[in-house]
């Protein structure tokens, strides 16, 4: 299985920092999260994604901005919105994401 490479853009820092422990708690997963999304845009290669994760506190309209500039970008990073809760809520909410996405290098 390839490792999958998350990117993470949440406005709660706490709660980002708490996604992105949980997701790195996974062998399989890789993650790092940003605040500020344009930071995100300026100083990393979104080609490198393989799945944007959405967390608690963006605005609709920045987040569909986000949304459309980043499959500009990439075309193939699979989205997912994350609506808070547990870890297993998580794991299960990319688990049905992936199973959806017909892309097989993923897997």
């Amino acid at each position: 299985m390839k490792k999958l490479n998350f990117i993470v853009f949440g406005k709660n820092k706490p709660i980002l920092d708490i996604v992105i422990r949980l997701l790195n708690e996974n062998d399989d997963w890789s993650a790092i999260g940003f605040i500020d999304e344009d930071e995100a845009f300026t100083n990393v290669d979104l080609l490198d994604f393989d799945i944007l994760l959405l967390s608690c506190g963006i605005e609709d309209v920045a987040e569909q901005i986000i949304r459309e500039r980043v499959k500009k970008i990439n075309s193939k990073i699979i989205i997912i919105q994350h609506y808070g809760g547990g870890s297993g809520l998580l794991k299960n909410e990319i688990l049905l994401a992936l199973s959806e996405f017909d892309n097989s290098e993923c897997f």
